[in-house]
């Protein structure tokens, strides 16, 4: 039994996607325009959405900066104003900073901290009351396979991860009975400007329009958790059953 309502008819449908501007966000307002959706793409850089806004009519891009609850509380009265309603809020936007404690930065543990926890939470927030004097609509957070447990290179980034993991899960407890869709996406390894960084092999990596395809087949589905691709992401799952002696042995090895 599907948690969620599913999503099969995206035509009509006013998308809001934070972090917008480039790798998964842009890939799926892409497809999701291309499938009817009014799409509104926010960042706080929006110079390189020119295009797709030119291609696509139903394309808005908007500076927003998701750390100020000003700024978003704004941004979604411009979208009311124009469209009357929000059906789906895509809390996407986040950085990354590969880091290990031995090389510990505090600046940059601050940054990810400040954007992908604070940020994400302070957008959600902001749409929460709109979605429920609608009495329909959804909200979805894109996490990380990262926030499944403790990972060479992602000391902060898969802390704050964790973090959304844990969010969502309330958030689909608390707003679900309220008729609000509430979806956790978990990518793996998606080849964007923010995983050039990384100077190790990463595994089963995917483009950001296959991500954007899996992530349109989750909403149809109906799911909570949308996680891709499962060859990677099913392996973390099953370490995070296993006792930590194990599990700390096991990751040792993988990632040496």
């Amino acid at each position: 039994m599907s948690l969620n309502q599913k999503i099969t008819d995206w035509n009509g449908q006013v998308i809001w996607i934070s972090g917008a501007s480039t790798g998964i966000g842009l890939s799926l307002a892409e497809q999701l325009l291309q499938r009817g959706a009014t799409v509104i793409l926010t960042a706080r850089q929006v110079d390189n959405l020119a295009d797709l806004s030119a291609r696509y009519p139903r394309a808005q891009a908007m500076n927003c900066d998701i750390t100020d609850v000003k700024t978003l509380d704004a941004t979604l009265q411009k979208i009311l104003v124009q469209h009357q309603r929000l059906d789906l809020f895509i809390a996407n936007a986040g950085v990354y900073h590969e880091m290990r404690a031995y090389e510990f930065d505090a600046e940059k543990a601050r940054q990810m901290l400040d954007i992908n926890v604070r940020g994400t939470i302070a957008s959600v927030a902001a749409v929460i009351p709109q979605l429920l004097q609608q009495k329909h609509g959804g909200i979805a957070v894109v996490a990380s396979v990262a926030g499944y447990g403790g990972l060479p290179n992602a000391l902060i980034y898969g802390a704050t991860k964790a973090a959304l993991i844990n969010f969502s899960e309330t958030l689909y407890l608390d707003l679900s009975p309220h008729g609000i869709n509430v979806t956790l996406i978990n990518p793996g390894f998606v080849a964007t400007r923010l995983t050039a960084q990384n100077k190790f092999a990463m595994p089963a990596l995917l483009t950001s329009e296959h991500a954007a395809q899996k992530i349109i087949a989750g909403f149809a589905r109906g799911d909570f958790e949308i996680h891709f691709p499962k060859r990677f992401t099913l392996w973390l799952k099953l370490l995070k059953l296993l006792p930590y002696r194990a599990y700390f042995y096991l990751v040792k090895r993988a990632t040496r």
